[in-house]
């Protein structure tokens, strides 16, 4: 039995990932449920098992006392002095309680035993493998789909993709590789729920992280991410290196690293926009590929007023909105976009008289070519 027993803990190492400490407990653990079941003692026991033979022994706890009223917990003195003559009243002695053979319902006892501490072990091993992952990808195969719940393969264990973290529209079958963001890993008593995400805005930054070696490096640094799922996302971007580009950086030899990411998110378009530290001059980026006039900032309500061309204040504001919600998103500024006419109708330049004018600037002297790319 002890080979088996050997050969038992070899198998769970190697299949399961276990390792074989936590194999050895479990098995103490089921030895020790076992004897209680077959023996019926109410004794404190403990179980030593030789990790190298595979033999276990049984001990039971035992007060010293002058005459035995309960045989599971108590020994006679006289009993006492014959093991060890040294033995006085009170005293706790261990005996060597191993059944000599276990019964048919200790077997069944410990089997069911084994198997629970087995699965709660394993349980255990993989929530603290993937706690680890927690806001990060991962790339798993869509196993079935249910209802409107996708469930994907992540090697042990599988991840839930949500009808709430998925891109509206995106198509979904078995067996189709994926990238999924790791939101969230919560312990439950069916064992680890993986939640993941298509539409969270970490997957947009992490998979730049992935693409682009300049931002694994830390040369150029990604500083804020908006994202509507499916349509359209807007990523600011930063070089600590004067002599690199960030925004060429990110977009790569012919859009190659750019071009993967929209591949991997099927067509969402990205506007790769350059952080600045000066706020009006960030705006004016972010609101990408409309070209700005003049932007004015009050730093203490975080709002701005823009001014664009007529021509470009559809393309500044987007359709229903998108473009100005998501470089309001980016920047964390509110944003109040009018044309020039609009402007001039609405007494805007008046503004320029206070104290917050002095951070206006035009644009078209001021920008010049720094406008963000967009990056579709």
């Amino acid at each position: 039995m002890n080979q088996e027993l050997l050969q038992a803990v070899h198998f769970l190492k190697e299949q399961k990932g276990l390792s074989e400490d936590v194999i050895f407990d479990s098995l103490e653990a089921v030895l020790l449920t076992a004897y209680k079941r077959e023996t019926g003692s109410a004794a404190e026991a403990r179980v030593t098992l030789n990790r190298e033979t595979g033999a276990y022994t049984i001990y039971a706890n035992k007060t010293v006392v002058e005459e035995v009223a309960e045989p599971d917990l108590e020994i006679g003195l006289a009993h006492a002095k014959e093991i060890n003559p040294a033995y006085e009243l009170g005293d706790i002695v261990q005996l060597d309680v191993t059944p000599k053979n276990f019964g048919r319902m200790a077997a069944q006892t410990a089997k069911q035993v084994m198997i629970q501490k087995l699965r709660e072990a394993e349980r255990d091993a993989i929530y603290d493998e993937f706690i680890g992952r927690q806001g990060d990808i991962l790339t798993g195969i869509i196993e079935r789909i249910d209802t409107k719940t996708v469930y994907v393969g992540l090697g042990k264990t599988e991840g839930i993709l949500p009808l709430t973290e998925q891109i509206p529209g995106e198509r979904y079958r078995p067996k189709m590789r994926l990238k999924c963001y790791v939101v969230e890993v919560k312990k439950t008593a069916k064992g680890p729920q993986i939640i993941l995400s298509r539409t969270h805005p970490g997957l947009l930054k992490r998979l730049f992280e992935l693409e682009v070696p300049e931002i694994q490096d830390g040369t150029v640094e990604i500083k804020s991410v908006a994202r509507e799922a499916g349509s359209r996302s807007k990523i600011s971007v930063y070089s600590v290196d004067g002599n690199v580009d960030p925004i060429g950086a990110c977009v790569g030899p012919k859009g190659q690293r750019v071009q993967a990411i929209v591949d991997e998110l099927h067509d969402e378009k990205i506007d790769i926009v350059r952080w600045d530290e000066d706020p009006a001059l960030y705006i004016a980026q972010s609101l990408s590929p409309s070209k700005v006039v003049s932007v004015s900032v009050w730093d203490d309500e975080k709002i701005s007023h823009v001014i664009v061309p007529d021509y470009q204040l559809s393309l500044a504001i987007g359709k229903a909105g998108q473009n100005a919600r998501l470089a309001a998103k980016l920047t964390n500024w509110k944003i109040d976009i009018k044309s020039e006419s609009q402007a001039e109708e609405e007494g805007f330049e008046d503004f320029y008289d206070d104290e917050a004018a002095e951070e206006a600037f035009d644009a078209e002297e001021a920008l010049s070519e720094e406008f963000a790319t967009d990056a579709e």
